[in-house]
């Protein structure tokens, strides 16, 4: 799909907005909510989805994984209802800074995956759900989130080429490359074998 060119101001809009929805820390929020402790305290200290799981409850790290992905999938679709393709492009991204970089948790967020896979599906959701059938077939013949996510990640430019969407290649290559640097501690502990399955505690 081409983009279509809003005013600097309107993306600064979205941009902004796109932001504010991706800062929302919702592991946190869930987990204090329903007396499941701090994230910070609990497994890696990550505000995610995974690490929320360590606490034992299955239904909040559901729902973190929902609300994170969903908070992605909502800046790109307000973005884009209102002002455009390149708008939906730019709050998706600034969604995604917002989750690993919150202003309200001094810039310590989250690995940014789940809303990584919830903006892809309202951006290309072809590519979208091949992004997120491929961390769903790594998850499930490994059982190692960290891997799942890195191979979704990398496989995601792929994808939206593959499916003809050009547009949102460059993105998720720009994403999936944030990704992969915020994985860096899990990618030293894949090479050395330490890296914990989906359902451990380390």
């Amino acid at each position: 799909m081409p983009l279509i060119e809003s005013a600097p101001a309107t993306l600064m809009l979205w941009a902004v907005i796109g932001y504010g929805l991706g800062s929302i820390p919702f592991g946190m929020v869930l987990a204090r909510v329903m007396g499941l402790g701090n994230l910070r305290e609990i497994g890696s200290g990550n505000i995610g989805a995974t690490n929320v799981l360590r606490t034992g409850n299955k239904t909040a790290a559901a729902l973190t994984l929902l609300l994170d992905g969903g908070k992605g999938a909502v800046a790109v679709l307000l973005a884009r209802a209102w002002a455009g393709e390149d708008a939906a492009q730019l709050a998706g991204l600034m969604a995604f800074v917002g989750h690993c970089y919150p202003v309200w948790l001094r810039f310590a967020g989250g690995k940014g995956v789940a809303t990584f896979l919830g903006l892809l599906l309202a951006l290309a959701w072809p590519v979208g759900i091949a992004a997120c059938l491929t961390w769903l077939a790594t998850a499930v013949a490994l059982r190692i989130s960290s891997l799942s996510a890195l191979v979704a990640a990398v496989a995601a430019p792929v994808w939206a080429l593959l499916l003809g969407h050009g547009s949102t290649v460059a993105l998720a290559a720009c994403l999936a490359a944030v990704i992969l640097w915020r994985h860096r501690g899990n990618i030293a502990r894949l090479m050395d074998g330490t890296e914990p399955r989906i359902g451990g505690t380390r």
